[in-house]
């Protein structure tokens, strides 16, 4: 009887461990989660917290959402790359109507929702009956979304109406909201997808369109709703994204339909059709949240971040499709163990063996990560930066100068790159507030957006400095920054004086919402009312970009061809005119930039750009960082803390270069 018993235990426990390896075994991306999830908590001891692990359920809340639509359109062997225009649009619909139009809030609601489903409507329309292939559909949908967010908006952030926003904040101070939004939306989706009549039409038709249609499915008509239900859950998503933010952005979202999609994927969807769940597609967005989480709290490098996010996605998905592969022979009858050689036994052994390759792959990726980590010391005191963009050569300077005096000081310094997206800048301060920084810099993409982020540093009494851009609705240590306004002056008066006080001019403006941007701009509105001979003829934004600057320069001389001058909010926009100009740059035009960086100030040797107002952006990463310190130490600090800016022309540029 004793044998018996004991026979009967270790049974059941074999039984229990069997299960949880075929668990495993059978689904590579909950595998390669687990194996994440323990690489990174060796790696960094901030990372396995309750704080840290809430965090990333709120980064991945966003994703997930858009993803469990796309789920819908991809099992039935559709795509879907409208998702992140369509969340914009719609939470810029609701913020718009409730806020500027003062309609009810729970109206709003419903018009953000209902936008969400026409568009995917739309897409669906286009798809079905105007027989577009789907890349080419939602691809349209991606950019009428965006451009109708923009226009609504008028390229600026909306304030988002308070009784929605609590859509962002937490339960009880500590379970966050879009969490519990998540799993709500991932319960429906599943539902959905497992025991409705739309969600088997799914799986029919992207598994055979032409069979579905002879067996009497209407698949015009299902198409429709599966990409309405894409589009709905698009705008919860949007509302959720700017409750975070407490404002509508018209840019937000850019780029989430990759994440998305990539989710889907990593889940165990096929692009094919036919196959796919909404549990895998929430296991396949939290693999993206922990990643970029995980890379923040080890201090990788930006530009490295982006190489192995992109280096793991692919691991993982060409290892559940190998997964597959193995796992098509038939078990062995009668669920007894199979002999040495029986398909049952190759599938064991292949499931075992890319269990092995997983991890040994992702623990690979978490070497390389720590070898490429720049350096931080772990004994000394933690700082972390956010930077708006790395993809501008000002922040790169202010960068050099932050790491220069960092070096010099002995602190440990993390730099981020919010790759101008206010959401994942959030996602990289909550991570800097969860892991003992001693003090945080931040150079926000949108003042406002920042604000809530910085709030929750504020709550755990961590000093924030804003640096070159300043922070809304939050407390800060100090504000590092250049005279905007003194320098949007001195632009107005040098170029005034170069066009002799009459002329028409163009001004191309920096990204909608950054105190940069409105403080320049508010300076040279401001300085050309002493030269009422000048004429502003057109305004337009081109985002601190110099790609963009080239294209609205463009777009600009078609209608204004007898120009005399242009001013933009910074070199990189400035350089963009001047290479849409042509031989007009320093001829018949005159431009004048903002920031005097290098490529700026050789174009002011070389003659085609008139000036530029030089800032001193390794200076003001320096003086951050010498702030952050201070306020950690508990030290007084300024409130304020101009860096002087000066006009740069060919007369006086070799004392700059």
């Amino acid at each position: 009887m004793a044998t018996d018993t004991l026979k009967s235990d270790t049974g059941a426990s074999g039984a229990a461990g069997h299960t949880v390896r075929r668990l495993l075994l059978d689904n590579g991306a909950l595998s390669a989660l687990v194996v994440l999830l323990v690489a990174m908590s060796l790696l960094s001891s901030d990372f396995l917290t309750t704080q840290n692990l809430l965090n990333i359920g709120v980064q991945a809340a966003v994703t997930a959402i858009l993803a469990f639509g796309v789920t819908f359109v991809i099992v039935s062997a559709g795509i879907d790359l409208s998702v992140g225009s369509v969340a914009a649009l719609s939470a810029t619909v609701l913020a718009w109507t409730a806020t500027s139009q003062g309609l009810p809030v729970w109206l709003a609601l419903v018009l953000a929702a209902a936008t969400g489903i026409a568009c995917g409507f739309v897409n669906g329309a286009l798809v079905s009956y105007g027989k577009l292939p789907p890349f080419i559909a939602t691809l349209a949908m991606l950019s009428i979304a965006r451009g109708l967010s923009l226009v609504i908006s008028q390229g600026k952030p909306i304030e988002f109406p308070d009784s929605v926003s609590v859509l962002g904040d937490t339960l009880g101070g500590w379970l966050p909201v879009p969490v519990l939004v998540m799993i709500v939306m991932g319960l429906i989706a599943a539902l959905i997808l497992a025991r409705t009549y739309i969600g088997r039409s799914m799986y029919a038709i992207g598994g055979n369109e032409e069979a579905a249609r002879l067996s009497g499915l209407r698949v015009k008509r299902q198409k429709l709703a599966i990409y309405a239900l894409s589009g709905l859950f698009a705008a919860v998503a949007g509302v959720v994204l700017a409750s975070r933010l407490t404002s509508a952005q018209p840019q937000a979202a850019q780029g989430y339909e990759l994440d998305a999609i990539a989710a889907v994927v990593i889940g165990g969807a096929s692009l094919a059709g036919g196959v796919g769940k909404a549990s895998g597609t929430l296991i396949g967005a939290l693999i993206l949240a922990v990643l970029r989480n995980g890379l923040n709290l080890l201090s990788v490098s930006a530009f490295w971040q982006q190489v192995v996010i992109g280096v793991v996605i692919a691991l993982a998905v060409l290892l559940d499709t190998l997964r597959r592969k193995a796992g098509s022979g038939a078990a062995a009858p009668g669920g007894s163990s199979a002999a040495p050689g029986s398909p049952g036994s190759g599938r064991k052994g292949a499931g075992a063996v890319k269990f092995g390759i997983a991890a040994l792959c992702v623990a690979v990726v978490a070497g390389a990560v720590s070898y490429f980590n720049s350096g931080s010391s772990g004994g000394n005191a933690k700082v972390g930066m956010s930077l708006s963009t790395l993809n501008n050569p000002f922040f790169v300077q202010m960068k050099a100068g932050a790491q220069a005096e960092a070096k010099a000081a002995g602190i440990d310094l993390t730099v981020t790159d919010a790759q101008n997206d206010a959401s994942q800048q959030a996602n990289q301060l909550q991570n800097f507030t969860s892991s003992g920084m001693k003090s945080i810099i931040v150079n926000p993409v949108d003042s406002d957006a920042a604000g809530p982020a910085v709030q929750g540093a504020n709550k755990a009494d961590i000093p924030v400095i804003a640096a070159d851009r300043g922070v809304n609705k939050a407390e800060t240590a100090t504000l590092v920054a250049s005279d905007n306004v003194a320098g949007g002056r001195q632009a107005a008066k040098a170029l005034a004086e170069k066009l002799g006080g009459r002329g028409s001019i163009v001004v191309l403006q920096g990204t909608a919402g950054t105190s940069a941007s409105r403080e320049r701009g508010a300076g040279f509105a401001e300085g050309l009312k002493a030269y009422p001979g000048i004429k502003v003829v057109g305004k337009q934004p081109a985002d601190f970009d110099r790609t963009k600057g080239l294209d609205v320069m463009t777009n600009l001389l078609q209608s204004h061809p007898g120009i005399t001058g242009v001013f933009a909010e910074n070199d990189e926009m400035a350089l963009g005119a001047v290479k849409a100009l042509g031989s007009k740059a320093g001829k018949s035009v005159s431009v004048v930039g903002f920031d005097g960086t290098p490529d700026g100030l050789k174009a002011v040797d070389a003659g085609t750009l008139y000036a530029s107002v030089a800032q001193q952006p390794k200076e003001l990463g320096r003086i951050a960082v010498q702030n952050a310190v201070k306020a950690a130490e508990g030290k007084k600090v300024d409130s304020t803390v101009k860096v002087p800016v000066k006009v740069v022309t060919k007369s006086n540029v070799a004392d700059f270069s």
